[in-house]
């Protein structure tokens, strides 16, 4: 069975990729809702400060202003101490981090609560994207009964709160500096979500972020991007969660100079694993029941489907791409694994046909057989055909030669998105520095 506890390995749940870095994943162009507000920015240019070093007028009777302002600091901590008064916390602030500075040992967290998992991610960047320190993954099932009450359960919310605790203490322990911490479908519709977070925040630490579904989008596409085909003109990125689906067109880079793709047109379906399971159900489902949820979700597929057929009328060349554990699921099954194994799973290609061979494996098999699947396991048992189900309405409204597995999605596409937030401040510094150092120089010299 696949690993779903304390710093385990698993599919996309798991945290296999703590023993093997990821590549860096390039951002769609106009990427920037995945980045923004990840972090703080830049405090404003101090020319006058800058100058004064050039001129060599920082002695102690005339301080820059960017000096007096740590001494302020300091006399500020050391008042706090006298009175008691709370220092600034050192601990991650969900995307708003305490410095502006990202040395290169600096730690990254990418939190993600869905309506089935609670994921995280904690990572160092390198030179090729980043390198897994530590990781944590748990089947907490926020969005259980949520489609009938409409509201998160309060049993669903503590088995939420619970596995956030430890990842709040995961990123406290490694002295994590840049964190996002996000919530989604389940949050984004329950009607008592603010109260949710409000209790996460009072009781963990975190302040999770509600993230749109187009964030949530571009985050999937992020994520997933190094394993997207540049031979192919275009792909079909889709992301099959608890309470909703992405899907994503998205269109290669061509010739575009900094080779990255492109998001074409993008939908969230309010239809996921948990949703459709509950809806239908998922412990005893035969092939007239299954029938029935491939067909309502190609009807709710049918609006996107068109637009995208009237956008890329006459273009070939395409695949699909799938990230979520209904895609890991069936590529364990396929490569007839006995323990889940994330280096074998992410990245490979398989077929139409492979797909269709392992859902009628899964349909043949009764609740007890699926559960004790190695690949599929109890906690997934009574979801894995709803997802089967929602992948097949995908593969019969765009029928493609190949289909593309990604372990990887949207922790990955936070933490590229923090580490690109950081570069590209250190490199605004650098043109600063180099800005004013040429105003120095041509400055004309004081006469005393």
């Amino acid at each position: 069975m696949r690993p779903e506890t304390d710093g385990g390995s698993g599919g996309p749940d798991g945290a296999a990729a703590a023993e093997k870095g990821l590549s860096a994943p390039r951002q769609p162009s106009g990427e920037g809702a995945a980045g923004s507000g990840a972090a703080t920015a830049d405090p404003a240019p101090e020319p006058e400060a800058t100058q004064s070093r050039a001129d060599g007028a920082s002695n102690g009777e005339s301080a820059p202003p960017k000096k007096r302002r740590r001494r302020r600091g300091r006399r500020a901590g050391r008042q706090g101490e006298r009175t008691g008064a709370p220092k600034p916390s050192a601990q991650p602030h969900n995307g708003t981090p305490p410095a502006s500075r990202a040395p290169a040992d600096t730690l990254y967290a990418a939190l993600d609560l869905g309506t089935n998992n609670c994921r995280l991610l904690i990572a160092r960047r390198s030179s090729d994207g980043f390198n897994v320190v530590d990781a944590y993954s748990r089947i907490v099932r926020l969005g259980e009964g949520l489609a009938r009450t409409g509201a998160l359960s309060e049993a669903a919310m503590t088995r939420a709160i619970d596995a956030l605790k430890i990842c709040a203490d995961k990123m406290r322990r490694r002295g994590v500096v840049r964190a996002r911490t996000i919530a989604t479908a389940a949050c984004r519709t329950a009607s008592n979500s603010d109260a949710f977070i409000e209790s996460v925040k009072s009781q963990t630490g975190l302040s999770l972020e509600i993230v749109s579904t187009e964030d949530e989008a571009r985050l999937a596409v992020a994520g997933c991007a190094p394993l997207l085909d540049p031979g192919c003109t275009s792909a079909l990125v889709f992301d099959i969660g608890g309470g909703s689906t992405e899907l994503i067109w998205v269109r290669m880079p061509g010739d575009d100079r900094r080779g990255r793709p492109v998001i074409g047109d993008w939908i969230s379906l309010p239809c996921g694993v948990v949703t459709l399971a509950e809806h239908h159900g998922g412990v005893d489902v035969p092939a007239e029941l299954y029938d029935r949820m491939v067909a309502e979700v190609g009807e709710q597929l049918t609006p996107f489907h068109e637009r995208i057929r009237a956008m890329e009328a006459g273009e070939g060349g395409f695949h699909l791409l799938g990230t979520s554990g209904t895609v890991t699921t069936i590529a364990g099954v396929h490569l007839g694994l006995e323990r889940y194994d994330r280096t074998r799973v992410d990245g490979v290609w398989i077929s139409p046909g492979d797909v269709q061979r392992v859902t009628q494996s899964l349909l043949a098999m009764d609740y007890g057989k699926r559960a004790a699947h190695p690949c599929v396991g109890g906690e997934r048992a009574d979801l894995v055909l709803a997802g089967c189900a929602i992948f097949e309405a995908i593969a019969r409204a765009w029928p493609a030669e190949r289909l593309r597995v990604a372990d990887r999605g949207l922790r990955e596409g936070i933490l590229m998105s923090l580490i690109e937030a950081d570069a590209r401040r250190g490199r605004r510094r650098r043109r600063r520095r180099r800005r004013n150092a040429h105003r120095a120089s041509e400055a004309p010299a004081q006469v005393n």
